[in-house]
């Protein structure tokens, strides 16, 4: 189920759950999985972070090694796990009094709850998101990264869907959701690179730049489109138009109307003078474009990055992003972590005959990933002597936006456990691939350095105000 429908489930299981499960045991159940995945979290990211790469993607290999691939730490029975897998569950039985009879109840409830927080955590990340974006900037830098960004979704979702249809037999909503999350593209590890390399002033560099932000805009509309179709089943041309129109005039609608609510959300926030005053207004208006979205059959997190989008406008738009930080803190580690859990890769174990064909499926994946995006340097026009080549590189990593993706797909339950592996595998080795090619592309990067030295310095305090980089990139 999508993550809006999966929302409106989970509630009524959760209540269920815990009316047969000892309440003291779900707290206790849902507290030792959040040291799990803080500790998986904070670990995995600083050492990410230590070797140069964005420390989401540690945070979600944090993730692999405590689920079900690895440790059992964290585990979810929707991917077939029981609780005779379950490390806490074994470890309440030891050590807290659970019994075997009750364990089934509250692993379930255990199960509802992280899955419920690592729902709202994907939903105010994107509201982080749509805060950190700038929509001036981004009227700023012209056709030039349109045509780059539209190419980058265009290509390889089209070679991606169409490949895994025709090549290995996946039917249609599968595999376009898997087409979409080549779509794609992470720029927080893109702008720290150029940045690193001198080149973020660069021509080549501002339309990465201009063409990431579009493209992550483009992408979460078809995730919209994507995640409303993983609700009916079925692919209706009519539909997917409908859909296309509704996400697109949703997202233009909120920007244009937020220009009215600007004024009325800073009026309101001056009048409170408890605490909270502006960041609890800011989550209730993102969180009733939240279920708007979702009544008009788009994803709940569309409707979060439309309010981040409007909200970014207000003069208290620096305030806001402080106080969101800590709270997204929280909560947006537990999304990663999960969604790193959940997945098994040991279905890519090429020494089982039966996971070869996974194997294969995750490597077209990571070919077209970055072929379809290398190619969107090609459509750079009236640009004499500039590189066609470092631009496409510069669009290949996916990182945050495309582990959205995947976590929506596996919540939908549309995504086979093979193809929701490759999916995974193609995000860790685009984002891992990218820095060491962007610097490869550059050859003179080391003399083009102190052309914006100083550009560099001020990112290097302050993370540049982009879709996708957030304080931790």
């Amino acid at each position: 189920m999508p993550f809006t429908s999966a929302i409106n489930l989970s509630i009524p299981l959760l209540a269920t759950a815990t009316e047969t499960a000892d309440s003291s045991m779900v707290l206790a159940a849902v507290l030792l999985s959040l040291v799990v995945i803080y500790f998986a979290s904070k670990l995995g990211g600083e050492l990410s972070n230590k070797v140069g790469l964005p420390p989401v993607l540690g945070e979600l290999v944090g993730g692999v090694l405590v689920g079900v691939s690895v440790l059992h730490l964290l585990v979810f029975p929707e991917g077939g796990t029981d609780t005779s897998n379950s490390l806490i569950m074994y470890f309440l039985q030891t050590t807290a009094g659970l019994t075997p009879e009750a364990t089934p109840q509250v692993f379930a409830a255990q199960s509802e709850v992280i899955s419920i927080l690592s729902e709202l955590g994907v939903i105010i990340l994107l509201f982080e998101i749509g805060l950190e974006s700038n929509l001036k900037d981004l009227m700023a830098v012209g056709i030039q990264a349109f045509v780059v960004a539209s190419a980058g979704v265009i290509v390889p979702f089209a070679a991606g869907t169409v490949g895994l249809m025709t090549i290995f037999g996946i039917s249609a909503i599968p595999a376009i959701f898997a087409g979409a999350a080549l779509t794609a593209t992470s720029i927080g590890i893109t702008s720290k690179v150029l940045s690193e390399i001198g080149r973020l002033n660069s021509k080549e560099g501002q339309i990465i730049l201009g063409a990431a932000v579009i493209d992550d805009i483009l992408g979460i509309i078809v995730l919209a489109v994507v995640g409303s179709l993983a609700k009916d089943g079925v692919v209706d041309v009519g539909n997917v138009i409908y859909l296309i129109i509704s996400a697109s005039v949703f997202l233009i609608g909120a920007i244009v109307l937020g220009n009215v609510f600007n004024k009325s959300f800073v009026a309101i926030a001056d009048k409170l003078k408890t605490r909270g005053e502006l960041v609890i207004p800011a989550f209730i208006f993102a969180f009733i474009m939240a279920y708007l979205a979702s009544v008009i059959h788009l994803e709940a997190i569309l409707g979060a990055f439309a309010a981040g989008l409007v909200l970014e406008e207000t003069d208290k738009r620096k305030e806001l992003q402080k106080q969101v930080i800590p709270i997204a803190d929280m909560l947006v580690p537990v999304f990663f972590v999960t969604v790193g859990a959940k997945t098994d890769l040991g279905v890519l174990n090429p020494a089982i005959p039966t996971n070869q064909e996974g194997l294969i499926m995750a490597i077209f994946l990571i070919i077209v990933a970055i072929i379809g995006k290398v190619v969107t340097g090609l459509t750079v026009f009236g640009q004499p002597g500039i590189n066609r080549l470092a631009i496409g590189v510069g669009m290949i990593p996916r990182g945050e936006v495309g582990l959205i993706f995947a976590g929506v797909g596996a919540a939908s339950g549309v995504l086979s456990k093979p193809l929701g592996a490759a999916i995974i595998m193609m995000v860790i080795l685009t984002t891992f691939i990218a820095p060491p090619l962007l610097r490869l592309v550059f050859p003179d990067s080391d003399t083009a350095t102190n052309l914006d030295n100083n550009l560099g310095e001020s990112l290097a305090a302050e993370p540049p105000q982009t879709l996708i980089t957030t304080k931790d990139d």
